[in-house]
């Protein structure tokens, strides 16, 4: 295939990393730079040479620069088949020149827009009507253009110059226009799902009409779920958040459909938590979770461990403080399939080497506090959407609507079930010390079931322990059968028509139970 040799290009960039290093190689292969405003003014202030797109179209930049780009010199120059010889006739009729290549980005209405209190004036002002154009244009021309739309991509456009005496193959040009289509659908997609959710009144509702996102291929997967599922990874572009898709594997095997789903559990939940500690998950679903004081890790994990060590066998962990050696070692004693941390000690890392299938996530914790989300859900035909379930309820604040109020000790416990529950599928049930999960009953269909199985897999012993529900108890029973185990303090949402029957229950056996008003499905 053949390639087109960059004799003038066009430089029209809000993000300014590296263009002027970038144009200064350009001028160096004797490529003619027409650029534009701030760009303009940036490149000749580095003593390059640079014609203004108004003294190139011959037509002055007007409305506060709406109008510079949108002009026949341009997008003729862009849109041109060079082997197409009416095209070329045009051009030469008109006076066109031709422009080899456009590095172009866009206005900031991503970011502008997610600044607290911008106004709707301010975002359609930062709406790009120009750059987009001239994106597209040169991307749907990309046998005889090359569209650079990524600072990470100057170094290797030059390198390719280099060796090819100022010529960009066919095969790079596709790369990049494939990029440049890639930027203009994510950008009218988040223009689309701003203004969609302008009310009538000018106020921002909670959804847009119609919802577009986009999400970038990280990596194919061996299958999915099951063997005979074809699977690939996908990112959103959010670099910020804490979370599995900004991992760095360290080592192990390729993560697993499965793996990414049960590892992304884990961290979810192994966040919750401000004191060491580890989460260990099982096909969804906790096994085990500890947190242990004097920042000890390998405690945390020691503990979470004793919940359930025989689901644990096979599991994912996630620790919210770096392995050590100390940990690293606690943990190679048992076979796990992703171990997830913010870091790994050098010590650490050398001990799990022998463990060389067990994938090591490392994820850097927040900085911050999560800001508000969406979570998606797919159905065939639809997609639901709601807001993650970010809550950090303060127990202190739970209703106490039995005779006893909970002491400082089950008041922790509480706290730690109920961080727990919110993370087990429902009907969920959780039963805890003040810093260990003793029992979980999942994805019962019954409440009392779910019970009853946190009850059959406890290893530990439930007296004294305190239960977690994520849901109300919709008759006695469960309180009942919690009592007989010992169970001294129940945290749960209340909102039953029987919830009467459920407090005098708990008043019966001198259980002190707190209600929360609000629930944590988890389906």
């Amino acid at each position: 295939m053949h390639s087109n040799e960059i004799k003038r290009a066009l430089i029209s960039v809000t993000e300014k990393r590296g263009i002027v290093e970038f144009v200064k190689e350009l001028a160096s292969f004797g490529v003619e730079i027409v650029s534009t405003g701030g760009t303009a003014t940036q490149l000749r202030n580095s003593g390059l040479a640079v014609l203004d797109v108004s003294d190139y179209t011959g037509f002055p930049e007007m409305m506060d620069g709406r109008l510079k780009t949108l002009h026949p010199k341009i997008h003729g120059g862009l849109l041109a088949r060079r082997d197409n010889p009416a095209h070329m006739e045009a051009l030469r009729s008109q006076h066109i020149g031709l422009i080899d290549m456009a590095v172009i980005n866009l206005y900031r209405f991503e970011e502008t827009t997610s600044k607290p209190g911008c106004a709707l004036e301010e975002a359609l002002e930062n709406i790009d009507i120009g750059g987009p154009t001239m994106l597209r244009a040169a991307a749907k021309n990309y046998r005889f253009v090359s569209v650079v739309v990524d600072p990470e991509d100057y170094d290797r456009i030059i390198q390719e110059m280099k060796r090819t005496g100022g010529k960009v193959s066919a095969e790079t040009n596709f790369y990049l226009a494939l990029k440049a289509f890639q930027l203009t659908a994510r950008y009218d997609g988040a223009v689309s799902n701003y203004l969609g959710r302008i009310q009538p009144d000018g106020s921002q509702g909670d959804f847009p009409q119609t919802f577009t996102l986009q999400f970038a291929r990280a990596q194919d997967l061996r299958y999915g779920e099951n063997p005979h599922q074809k699977a690939a990874f996908y990112r959103e572009g959010k670099p910020y958040l804490s979370a599995v898709v900004n991992a760095r594997q360290l080592q192990g095997k390729e993560l697993s459909y499965n793996n990414i789903m049960d590892a992304d559990a884990a961290w979810q939940m192994v966040s919750e938590f401000t004191l060491p500690a580890a989460v260990v998950i099982k096909h969804a679903n906790p096994c085990g979770a500890a947190t242990a004081d004097n920042d000890d890790i390998r405690a945390a994990f020691a503990k979470a461990l004793k919940t359930d060590p025989v689901s644990a066998f096979g599991g994912i962990v996630a620790l919210n403080r770096p392995v050590d050696a100390e940990a690293a070692a606690e943990l190679a004693k048992i076979f796990l399939e992703v171990i997830v941390a913010p870091a790994f000690t050098a010590e650490a890392r050398s001990l799990l080497e022998a463990k060389r299938n067990v994938r090591l996530l490392e994820i850097p914790a927040a900085s911050s506090a999560p800001s508000q989300d969406y979570d998606f859900r797919r159905v065939v035909g639809g997609l639901l959407i709601q807001e993650r379930d970010l809550d950090s309820f303060d127990i202190h604040q739970a209703r106490v609507v039995t005779k006893r109020t909970p002491d400082a000790d089950e008041y922790q416990a509480l706290d730690f079930a109920w961080r727990v529950v919110k993370h087990v599928k429902s009907n969920a049930i959780v039963l805890a010390a003040r810093d260990q999960l003793i029992g979980v009953g999942a994805g019962q269909m019954s409440r009392v079931d779910s019970v009853k199985i946190a009850l059959m897999k406890a290893n530990l012993p439930t007296a004294g322990s305190v239960l977690a529900s994520d849901a109300f108890f919709p008759f006695r029973d469960g309180v009942d059968m919690a009592a007989e185990a010992g169970v001294t303090a129940i945290i749960q949402p209340g909102g039953s028509i029987r919830d009467e029957e459920a407090i005098q229950a708990a008043d019966e056996h001198n259980i002190a139970m707190i209600f929360t008003g609000r629930r944590h499905f988890k389906h």
